[in-house]
């Protein structure tokens, strides 16, 4: 179970009955309150509806009791999994069951035949790390793989990027279990037709009976209306009921009804096994409309997957830090389109001899590198799996990616998944994009070119009657042309609110009854998720919308500025909206975010729940002064400001910065603590406060001193404060080093001048030796040291932090302005200057602060790329073992360090893979967070540090992460400055290398 359990305000007095009931009667977590409602209210549709309640069962049964109370209180109920779902699928009005946080584990696994039974919440990535080990993989994958559950994906019938091989949720799901609305929990799976005949006491028989009734009865229409594309998981699956040679399979009905029929308890899976070998080959075409006609072709060498990547995705890809190199490597030109197809056969001698067979057929087809535009084009070849790994992950992005413009227009889902027959493909999108220029728009376009599925979204502002009117009429065109072409208007993601109003001119006025009858059927009384499937509303009812016509944020003064977004207050607005609640922040391995959220697995601590909270509560929808509230203040407490969604959510939300708005809004509103006040101005008291340093250090050595710690300041007793030292860093000079040598600033920060000097000794040590003249800058006023501000925007100070940053700029100014590279050893000081200082100055000497801002690491690797490094290093320990601070992962800045150390001789180096290491500047030291802390630090930080043999040397930049790696294993971890400065020792003792 998750350490932290999100405050239940169910119990209290002021709580709703329904509330006070569901607590009583439910073990799970249960929530009534505006603010966690809130985070419950929209998915990754554009729509929101506030539910009544939201449970977070922790067993199977606590779900199977709220559904029974829920009925008894005439709500409904909307099962949820991982929100992810882009038609509104999983918000309702009535009570929202979140199933992702326990009911989430593997039941059974029968390896030698091939399938498994889950819990509906178990994570797609989780479940295929699980079964990787057996050679196994459940094979939908889904882009949103990360964060999709098995049970939301039984419900829609997601299909993924390789179902041209491995066929869709409905053709992979063997049997389910799922309770009814009455409570009556049943087995669905295959059922021979005269089973219904017999055994009629046994539960459930009379309702299969009455379905394949309904099947026979409607064989003759289902064959003439149901679309004949793999893609077709639009109403209910009544295709699954008609009379067939083999038995009829009763869990095929539930899989695509979008919890409208039964609350799913249990899925069985058939499983495949995993991928050995596969290679790409990324074809390149001049023109879409070519790309889109040369599909049909290029299926025929029967790839498991072609994916399109359009003009669009490219170029926003280019504008994204952690997929831009991805981009350079596997994109030649400027193509109008991408298509980008795999092979993945057992031998890979097959592979490539298909391949060579691609390229082939691309010339065949007339295409080739020097030909005009329109037949411009040809394979890049990718052999290489990290390529490979780094494209998919690319292309299982592309929602997010085209969501990442900064202007009030998005691309909007709602015509996204229609399907059509291959042989149309071309001409449907011609035509679609027709549409779209008659009304005013643009679309993105890419994903599933190999099954005539493209995710399609128009451009369009839906806070703008206009654009909405645009949109209704371009659904209904839309619609109607994929009707001609015999396709299916829901390829993928379901129908939901946004396509279920459309279902009678797809299907029919016959089979919509039918899907009533199938409705009324296993919910006669409508509480299992009604209004999607069947009572649907109109798409376009804009009180449904997330945006309404009412929807305002009145404008405030920031602290930042936000003025790159579109919006209120700044552009503050545009910032938080840029979430489209598609949920990346919620995977649970690779990368860093959301460390919070792998701690909890809590929807109010992911990057999603803090922008939607802060959304409701700029417009004014969680009541006045929400952003001051101890409610926002509860939200924001987990963030440990870690960066990782800067550069790891496509849609660049910053809730790292954010959460100083929020943190300087409070502040403002109701002051600071003695904690806060003692952390922010850390950097103006250290000087005095070194002078008490042996008084000071009293308290790590005194139980009752630590007690009275935690109880007055707020300081875990559990934890040693950094010691105080009287010994301080001063510069020896303000300049040392060969007189004319390349000069270089090292930029001495609070932390390591005041608790760690050893640091900047080794720094200056290496740069010396590098021949470098090192300056060491005194501020110009000449009184205390220089200082980034971190601990003042920490605390909220934004405009403490400012002067600290003018002090700095005055002071580094003269250096920059002459191209000196300013070099710092501490990653969220030093990076301070690239980041917050450009959201506070925005003139030319703070912008060339920024331009020559380095890590220490990132100085030393550039010198080396380009020859001008010569560090005489001798061999030290045989392996280093690597953490990074957040701050360096999220700016790209951790390979460097991997480099520099490679110069020392016969190091083995290891970089471990991990989140935040949770200390997190002053996160880790609080009362209140030091659980957290220290559960996100054993999610792979200290495991890999114990295993980590005596002889190894422990590297981490950060202040905080060495402490943390410290009070968590009780061994030492070094700065990379140490490191070289040991080895530059040992080479002076050694003869050359």
């Amino acid at each position: 179970m998750a350490m932290q359990q999100e405050t239940a305000h169910a119990d209290s007095p002021d709580a709703p009955p329904l509330a006070r009931r569901l607590r009583r009667e439910v073990q799970g977590e249960v929530f009534s309150d505006a603010f966690n409602r809130g985070r419950y209210a929209t998915d990754a549709s554009f729509y929101q509806i506030m539910p009544a309640a939201v449970v977070v069962p922790h067993t199977t049964d606590d779900a199977l009791r709220t559904l029974a109370i829920a009925r008894e209180e005439g709500l409904t109920v909307t099962p949820r999994g991982g929100g992810t779902s882009q038609c509104g699928q999983t918000i309702n009005t009535g009570v929202v069951v979140d199933v992702s946080k326990h009911l989430n584990r593997i039941l059974t696994l029968d390896v030698d035949n091939r399938r498994c039974v889950v819990e509906p919440g178990i994570v797609l990535d989780d479940l295929n790390r699980q079964l990787k080990r057996h050679g196994l993989w459940f094979p939908v994958d889904v882009s949103t793989a990360s964060r999709a559950t098995i049970g939301g994906m039984a419900g829609n019938n997601s299909c993924g990027g390789r179902s041209l091989r491995y066929g869709t949720m409905r053709d992979n799901t063997l049997s389910l279990e799922a309770a009814l609305a009455d409570g009556t929990v049943l087995p669905f799976g295959p059922v021979a037709r005269d089973a219904a005949t017999r055994n009629a006491d046994e539960p459930g028989v009379a309702l299969t009976r009455d379905m394949l009734a309904l099947g026979a009865r409607e064989a003759t229409e289902i064959a003439e209306r149901f679309p004949s594309v793999q893609r077709r998981v639009g109403g209910y699956n009544l295709d699954a009921l008609v009379p067939s040679g083999a038995p009829n399979n009763m869990a095929h009905l539930l899989v695509g009804s979008e919890g409208t029929l039964a609350f799913t308890t249990k899925v069985e899976l058939k499983l495949w096994p995993l991928i050995r070998n596969k290679v790409l080959g990324v074809c390149h075409f001049g023109s879409f409309y070519e790309a889109m006609d040369a599909t049909q072709h290029l299926v025929k060498l029967k790839p498991i997957a072609v994916e399109l990547v359009d003009r669009t995705m490219i170029g926003l890809g280019r504008d994204i830090a952690m997929f831009r190199p991805t981009i350079e490597a596997a994109v030649r030109g400027d193509p109008d389109a991408l298509l980008v197809v795999e092979f993945a056969e057992e031998d890979q001698d097959e592979n490539l001899r298909r391949l060579k067979q691609l390229s082939e057929l691309m010339a065949d087809l007339g295409f080739s590198w020097n030909a005009p535009q329109r037949r411009w084009g040809g394979v890049v070849e990718v052999i290489e799996p990290a390529l490979q790994a780094s494209i998919a992950d690319f292309r299982a992005a592309g929602l997010n990616v085209m969501m990442s413009m900064k202007q009030d227009g998005k691309p909007v889902s709602f015509v996204e998944d229609c399907a059509v027959p291959l042989p149309h493909l071309a001409e449907y999108t011609d035509r679609l994009n027709g549409i779209f220029a008659r009304h005013g728009t643009r679309p993105t376009m890419y994903a599933h070119a190999s099954e005539g599925c493209l995710h399609v979204r128009p451009v369009l502002n839906l806070k703008l009657d206009t654009d909405v009117k645009a949109m209704r009429a371009i659904a209904e065109e839309a619609f109607a042309m994929v009707r001609e072409f015999k396709g299916s208007h829901s390829g993928e993601h379901g129908d939901g609110i946004v396509r279920s109003e459309f279902h009678e001119t797809m299907f029919g006025t016959r089979l919509v009854k039918a899907f009533g009858e199938v409705k009324h059927r296993f919910d006669p009384g409508a509480t299992l998720n009604p209004g999607k499937i069947v009572d649907a509303p109109r798409m376009d009812d804009r009180s449904l919308f997330r945006y309404p016509p009412d929807y305002r944020v009145a404008d405030f003064k920031t602290a930042f500025d936000w003025s790159a977004y579109p919006g209120a207050a700044g552009g503050f607005q545009g910032a938080v909206e840029m979430c489209n609640n598609n949920g990346a922040c919620r995977k649970l391995e690779g990368g860093v975010m959301c460390p919070s959220y792998r701690a909890t697995r809590n929807e109010r601590d992911v990057t999603r729940g803090r922008a939607n909270t802060l959304r409701l509560a700029i417009s004014g929808q969680l009541g006045p002064d929400a952003l001051a509230s101890d409610a926002m203040a509860e939200t924001m407490k987990l963030c440990v400001s870690c960066k990782a969604c800067r550069r790891e959510c496509p849609t660049g939300v910053d809730m790292a910065k954010m959460k100083i708005e929020v943190l300087a809004a409070r502040a403002q509103s109701k002051g600071l603590s003695l904690r806060d006040r003692l952390i922010g101005y850390l950097p103006r008291y250290a000087p005095w406060a070194a002078r008490l340093a042996p008084l000071l250090n009293l308290r790590n050595d005194s139980a009752l001193l630590r007690r009275l710690g935690e109880r007055l300041i707020g300081f875990s007793a559990r934890r040693d404060l950094p010691r105080w030292r009287s010994d301080v860093f001063a510069p020896p000079a303000d300049a040392v080093g060969p007189a004319d040598g390349p000069e270089v600033v090292l930029f001495a920060d609070t932390f390591n001048r005041i608790y760690e000097r050893e640091n900047l000794d080794a720094a200056l040590k290496v740069l010396v030796a590098a021949g470098r003249r090192v300056h060491l800058p005194h501020p110009r006023d000449g009184a205390r040291p220089l200082c980034c501000g971190r601990t003042f925007l920490s605390a909220g100070l934004v405009d403490e932090a400012r002067a600290e940053l003018d002090r700095v700029v005055a002071t580094l100014a003269p250096f920059v302005a002459r191209g000196v590279p300013v070099v710092g050893l501490e990653p969220s000081c030093l990076l301070t200057l690239r980041d917050e200082l450009l959201s506070l100055r925005r003139d030319d000497d703070a912008r060339r602060i920024a331009d020559h801002a380095l890590t220490f690491e990132e100085y030393l690797a550039r010198e080396a790329k380009a020859g001008r490094l010569q560090l005489p290093l001798g061999a030290i320990e045989s392996k280093a073992v690597v953490h990074g601070h957040c701050h360096q992962k999220a700016f790209d800045a951790l390979k460097p360090v991997e480099q520099v150390l490679r110069l020392i001789p016969d190091l083995a180096i290891e970089t471990i893979e991990s989140s935040c290491c949770g200390m997190a500047g002053a996160f880790g030291y609080g009362t209140e967070t030091y659980d957290a802390s220290i559960e996100m630090a054993e999610a792979a930080l200290l495991p890999a540090v114990r295993k980590a043999a005596p002889d190894t040397v422990l590297v981490a930049d950060g202040t905080s992460c060495r402490h943390q790696i410290k009070d968590g294993t009780d061994r030492e971890a070094l700065h990379v400055a140490r490191v070289l400065a040991r080895s530059l020792d040992r080479g002076a003792m050694s003869p050359p290398h």
